[in-house]
């Protein structure tokens, strides 16, 4: 089995739980995630199985869409509902404020990681650090809000929706909106919506792994995946120099492409055998991620 299994994951559950759970399901033990959900959120998880692990990079890669609950006037070190409380306050900030500190949050800047996340530091997991109060030494990384839309605000709690790149913290998004308010703020719920290509309607639940023998059936074949990269297909000869990863030549594939990153690569019977990047000679392919 080869393909994206997308499960709606629910509250409780690490990702890694779900993938445990889909390997006994499906009696597979190459399946992985392509972007972690605290156990916290729930959502659009999708997990790779087969020959699709192998591309899982540019899965993850792709931005996603949140609902966000975030909860002002409480603050705690995880940045979450699930942590150790830090701070507490009745005052709370109007929905003016709130907007425009979503606003000041919106398009590219440098976000500063929680402490408590899976980032290494010198080898360890940023969590393992932060758990014994330890310093953990975290640098900000370039992030990307382009949608962040306040739906609700009442009773100090913010409903906002999000759409942002690979590597965004909502966590540390709401802990910036309490700082911005002046009044702490931490994430009290999350739901992820959509992880590239991959939204809640494509989803199963999770009981699905344990109950639903047509599950199989809900796997997206690796032939639909990364619909945004070009496709070219390639001739029988070209097919045995994908196997033994041989450059193609102009005359192994069609059509000519006139620039390109990335390509999916086609056999004659329609299978996705590839990803290639350019060649070193002018017009040639490299099936770099080979596929069978």
């Amino acid at each position: 089995m080869n393909g994206i299994l997308i499960v709606d994951k629910p509250e409780g559950l690490t990702s890694h739980d779900v993938v445990a759970a889909a390997r006994r399901a499906l009696g597979e033990t190459r399946i992985g995630h392509t972007g972690t959900l605290d156990p916290l959120a729930t959502g659009v998880l999708p997990l790779a199985i087969g020959r699709a692990t192998r591309l899982v990079r540019f899965l993850a890669a792709s931005d996603k869409d949140y609902t966000a609950e975030i909860r002002f006037g409480l603050t705690t070190d995880s940045y979450d509902i699930t942590g150790q409380e830090t701070a507490r306050t009745d005052s709370a900030p109007s929905e003016e404020a709130v907007g425009s500190a979503i606003a000041a949050l919106t398009g590219d800047y440098l976000q500063q990681p929680p402490a408590f996340s899976a980032k290494k530091v010198d080898g360890r997991r940023s969590y393992t650090l932060a758990r014994r109060s330890a310093s953990v030494p975290l640098r900000p990384v370039p992030v990307r809000v382009t949608h962040a839309q306040l739906l609700h605000f009442a009773d100090r709690r913010a409903s906002v929706a999000l759409t942002c790149s690979t590597g965004f913290y909502v966590r540390a998004f709401a802990h910036s909106l309490g700082q911005l308010t002046g009044v702490g703020a931490c994430l009290e719920a999350l739901r992820r919506t959509r992880s590239g290509e991959f939204g809640l309607a494509r989803a199963v639940p999770m009981t699905a792994l344990a109950t639903d023998v047509n599950v199989r059936e809900r796997v997206v074949p690796v032939e639909e995946l990364l619909p945004g990269f070009p496709a070219v297909s390639v001739t029988a000869r070209g097919r045995v120099h994908v196997t033994h990863g041989r450059e193609l030549s102009p005359d192994d594939y069609a059509p000519q492409l006139p620039s390109l990153e990335w390509a999916r690569v086609f056999d004659p019977s329609g299978a996705l055998v590839a990803l290639a990047s350019p060649g070193q000679t002018p017009g040639a392919l490299h099936p770099s991620i080979v596929l069978i």
